[in-house]
């Protein structure tokens, strides 16, 4: 489970520094945060909570105001929660708009095939590559009033015109739905439909998906906020430790 803080207090933790040192510190939380003191999981948690926020960055930098999650920084993060034998759980919260599709694709694999229970939950959004990114889990959340965009895969830039250029969007398209159904109830037929349905997004083809109609069509598990889904990655915690005692693994 997630502990209450047991950091100790901004007094204790600057007790050997000096005033203005103290003070300068305080600013700079005041800066980037808005407050003084920022709560914080215990160091002796179960459960690591990784952010998807913003754009997916790949293999192109994108400009400096644009909010990012950067794929080099997010797989080093997973390799060590695989290996990390106090962190018995994964919580991915997303608020997503997309980004590169393969470096998506990279974090959705690693996420799927984490031993440890995992759990996703759309806050906000979980659009384009951040669909595949929210059903990579061993389960998945989506709050009510959360959106998910479903459209074809795009490509800016330079595009060569000839017909090898389509066969690799049409792969690439062909890798990201099979993932998808894969680790979803959604069938191809109906994330298809979503993907090429024409009226629904201005000047554009594909589906914005709400809440519970993510649920509906199989794409997420359940409509929930962030209690249920730490309760839901606790019961699958105490599931698996039930299984590797019975197969004789020692906790």
């Amino acid at each position: 489970m997630l502990n209450q803080n047991t950091s100790k207090t901004d007094t204790e933790d600057d007790s050997n520094e000096t005033p203005e040192g103290r003070t300068e510190g305080i600013i700079e939380k005041i800066q980037q945060l808005g407050q003084t003191s920022v709560p914080q999981l215990s160091q002796d948690t179960n459960v690591h909570c990784l952010t998807i926020i913003g754009q997916i960055e790949g293999h192109m930098q994108l400009p400096p105001q644009n909010k990012t999650t950067k794929y080099e920084h997010i797989i080093p993060q997973l390799v060590a929660i695989e290996q990390n034998p106090k962190i018995e759980g994964l919580l991915v919260v997303l608020n997503t708009v997309g980004g590169d599709v393969e470096a998506g694709l990279a974090i959705s694999e690693m996420i799927s095939t984490l031993s440890k229970p995992t759990v996703s939950i759309v806050l906000g959004g979980g659009h384009s590559i951040g669909v595949p990114i929210a059903v990579s889990c061993s389960y998945s959340f989506i709050a009510e009033t959360a959106t998910m965009t479903i459209h074809p895969i795009r490509l800016t830039g330079l595009v060569i015109g000839v017909p090898q250029s389509f066969e690799y969007m049409d792969k690439m398209q062909e890798r990201v739905v099979k993932f998808v159904t894969k680790n979803s109830d959604i069938s191809e037929e109906v994330f298809k439909d979503l993907m090429f349905a024409k009226g629904n997004l201005t000047r554009d083809i594909g589906t914005n998906v709400i809440g519970s109609d993510a649920v509906k069509y199989g794409l997420i598990n359940e409509v929930g906020g962030i209690g249920q889904a730490l309760g839901k990655l606790n019961e699958l915690i105490a599931q698996r430790g039930k299984e590797r005692k019975g197969e004789g693994f020692i906790q």
